[in-house]
């Protein structure tokens, strides 16, 4: 009975802080064991979210022709998907199409605000006009601050293209996200220029982007990786090689992306022509592109960025509707234009039937 009571009596008190960092140690190696848990079911999802989103999303997306769908899901998705950066490898290479995406949301929104003002600049609203460019130009802030984020994941992934050697790519995707990347960085430019403020987009990037583009199948790709070459030649004074023609390379990777179905590269003319103060040479390209619709579906794989191709034009031709009319294209009127003189119609003299 003794031995019961002595083994029930109360812990000395020197044993009370030796209990209790026992106790301490114990639930910091089960918290520690949760985090560790935790961390691996993160990085797990991470992986996943980034294999599936470049295996099969970004390959989905390109098969659709909705770009505002496409607009919205890179703007919502880009913080989640990026966030997975803390707990895996970064997503740079997904990174570039989510940043690229989202760049051409604002661009949209300049493009809006630009038509806007120019409306009412038609209308002789001059405080209209005024606040219209300035949001125009708060627009293109952020669509380059968004590209320039694209082009430095882009660099992260692929390495910097101004060393000038080219990656080995494992796959078609793997190509056409370099070619987004190069894209990232001429848009970028761009649209710091547009913004007229600095967003520390350096500017030498096209001439970087434009020299890249040779590590890339002209044909392959719808023409569009010499046509972004000819571009910069086009827009940047003593780019243009001797014995090269920018136009005449324009020309030619239009053709090339009409016939496939994919007409990026009509979007490079337009830019480079309006550029020049052409506005001949813009129409004609509208013109073009709107033909080409008529005759050459979309490619079914590529999709998406021909609908972005003819959504570009169409923002274009509104510019040159608006500035002359006061409002856009009408509907089902692209590559038609206000001042078109009327078709000559034959017509039968009825008098001598008389």
């Amino acid at each position: 009975m003794t031995q019961l009571r002595n083994s029930s009596r109360p812990a000395t008190p020197w044993m009370r802080p030796v209990r209790g960092l026992l106790a301490a140690v114990a639930a910091s190696v089960l918290l520690s064991g949760c985090g560790v848990v935790n961390n691996m079911i993160y990085k797990t999802t991470g992986d996943v979210m980034q294999g599936f989103s470049r295996n099969h999303t970004v390959p989905f997306l390109m098969q659709s022709d909705d770009l505002a769908m496409g607009c919205a899901m890179s703007e919502a998705t880009a913080p989640l998907l990026m966030s997975f950066g803390r707990v895996t490898d970064e997503p740079d290479q997904l990174a570039v199409m989510l940043y690229l995406s989202a760049g051409g949301c604002a661009d949209e929104q300049a493009r809006e605000h630009e038509l806007a003002a120019l409306a009412a600049l038609h209308a002789m609203n001059g405080n209209a006009a005024q606040d219209a460019m300035i949001r125009q130009k708060r627009a293109h802030t952020l669509a380059s601050q968004r590209y320039f984020r694209a082009w430095q994941h882009f660099k992260a992934h692929y390495g910097d293209p101004a060393a000038g050697e080219c990656p080995g790519f494992d796959d078609d995707m793997d190509e056409f996200i370099y070619m987004a990347g190069l894209l990232s960085g001429l848009q970028a430019l761009n649209a710091q220029i547009q913004s007229t403020s600095s967003t520390g987009v350096p500017a030498n990037i096209g001439s970087i982007a434009a020299r890249a583009t040779s590590c890339l199948d002209n044909e392959k790709w719808w023409g569009a990786p010499m046509a972004l070459r000819a571009t910069v030649w086009a827009m940047i004074p003593g780019a243009q090689p001797a014995g090269e023609n920018a136009f005449e390379r324009l020309a030619i990777a239009g053709e090339q992306g009409e016939a496939a179905g994919v007409r990026l590269a009509h979007v490079f003319h337009a830019l480079a022509a309006m550029n020049k103060g052409d506005e001949a040479m813009v129409r004609q390209v509208i013109r073009d592109h709107a033909e080409s619709l008529e005759t050459t579906p979309a490619n079914e794989e590529w999709r998406f960025v021909d609908a972005l191709a003819t959504d570009m034009i169409v923002a274009v031709s509104d510019r040159l509707w608006v500035e002359n009319t006061g409002h856009r294209t009408p509907i089902g009127q692209l590559g038609t234009f206000w001042d078109d003189q009327p078709e000559n119609v034959e017509t039968m003299d009825l008098d001598d039937l008389l």
